[in-house]
């Protein structure tokens, strides 16, 4: 008796998700509640967890399969593995039949031509750079699976090299039925390119790339943009860190970063500037009486926002702590979906990739975003003297339909303030 694997109750909004990596492969126990597959949302990814203990079955969607709610991805069966099949088909006999249907329990080498085995994203990324035929690769991975130290084992030993002229171009039409086109007449001109030169790799977007870029240039498209610049002086708030980071770590169990502060400071210039806290909601602006800031977090699959909600009312604290946590659970692929919705402003940090400035753009609906750079020692005057500081340059972009130029002056300006001196944060002064 075997159980149905089905796709969960996706996210509003979403209609579709893609299978990103499985996690298991046919004839592998698993238990309950063990993550089986991951599903890539435009927004989150989804973890498939197995319903009851068993065996994996069939896959019914493999990798890059686009699927939908409560569609069915793959069996469940009875039973206690694939180990000891596994082993009984090794000790029989070549042509004896494998106790276990199972895609890639023969060794590689054995695989008929043209059909590759099931590959994880970063064995495929590789097979795909070096232009490898899966089918050659010896496997040592459970169920004949080519891990990625297999594919790295082959190209050491030169097979790769030696792959790349053996390659037979397709047959002509008129070629008898098991000939192939001598390798001398290639089909297509770029299999005359010499190796390694002027490469070119497809790769698809992925659902959360497709949804930046969507979004991207939607803010492009909707929104009147316009960016103001200033810059800040950060040795006050260097030196507080430099004087309490100790203390802080020991009281909070968290460290203290520059991101608290900026939080802080963003939300006293949106309670003094309540246009850059709104949105326009057709042909009304949609005053937000809130504080949710947005914290841009890169990762490996792209660029997202969660959001700390009533930023308000948290303590430096609570704001580190969370950026921490968000930070830690966005490269896992663990945000969920809520947390991704119903910001009112963003802050993004280009400063630790070591740009110096930078224009970023609204996040729809939002009014207003707050980029913060790299910090440099630079020359300024002070006081008619000549002194090195610690500068930052700061830029607020903004939606100019809803914004005038000198609330977002003076929204930056606030932020430049408080940060210089940052007891009137603690004052609200």
């Amino acid at each position: 008796m075997s159980t149905e694997v089905k796709v969960p109750a996706l996210p509003e909004s979403v209609s579709e998700a893609t299978v990103v990596t499985w996690h298991k492969q046919p004839g592998d126990a698993v238990e309950r509640d063990e993550n089986l597959v991951d599903l890539e949302t435009d927004k989150v990814v989804l973890e498939v967890p197995a319903p009851e203990d068993g065996v994996l079955g069939e896959i019914l969607k493999p990798e890059g399969e686009t699927v939908t709610a409560g569609e069915v991805v793959a069996t469940l069966g009875e039973g206690e593995g694939a180990a000891a099949p596994a082993a009984a088909a090794e000790s029989s006999s070549a042509d004896a039949a494998p106790t276990v249907a199972e895609p890639n329990a023969a060794a590689a080498p054995a695989m008929p031509a043209g059909e590759s085995p099931a590959l994880s994203p970063a064995v495929r990324h590789l097979v795909d750079e070096h232009g490898l035929d899966p089918s050659r690769i010896p496997a040592t991975g459970r169920s004949g699976r080519i891990l990625k130290e297999d594919v790295l084992r082959y190209i050491e030993q030169g097979g790769g090299q030696a792959e790349a002229p053996s390659a037979p171009a397709p047959a002509p039409a008129s070629a008898p039925a098991g000939e192939t086109a001598a390798p001398a007449a290639p089909a297509t001109p770029a299999a005359a390119m010499p190796t390694g030169e002027r490469e070119e790799r497809r790769v698809p977007m992925t659902r959360l790339r497709q949804r930046i870029a969507e979004r991207l240039v939607e803010a492009q498209q909707t929104a009147a943009m316009l960016t103001t610049f200033n810059e800040v002086n950060m040795q006050p708030v260097m030196d507080i860190r430099s004087r309490y980071k100790d203390q802080f770590v020991k009281t909070h169990d968290t460290k203290l970063g520059f991101m608290s502060f900026f939080v802080k400071a963003a939300v006293e210039g949106l309670k003094r500037f309540a246009a850059v806290n709104a949105s326009i909601d057709g042909t009304d602006i949609l005053y937000h009486g809130y504080y949710d800031i947005g914290i841009a977090v890169s990762t490996e699959r792209g660029l997202m926002v969660p959001v700390l909600r009533d930023a308000d009312q948290l303590s430096f604290a609570e704001i580190e702590a969370a950026i921490a946590d968000f930070g830690q659970r966005a490269q896992q692929g663990k945000i969920e979906i809520d947390e991704l919705t119903g910001g009112t402003f963003t802050i993004t940090n280009g400063g630790i990739f070591g740009s110096l400035v930078s224009t970023p753009i609204l996040n729809p609906p939002q009014s207003g975003i707050l980029g913060m750079h790299k910090i440099q020692e630079r020359p300024m005057a002070e006081n008619g003297q000549v002194v090195v500081r610690p500068m930052m340059y700061l830029a607020h972009s903004y939606d100019h339909r809803i914004i005038d130029g000198k609330e977002a002056v003076q929204f930056l300006v606030t932020i430049k303030d408080m940060l210089e001196d940052p007891a009137r944060l603690l004052l609200e002064v």
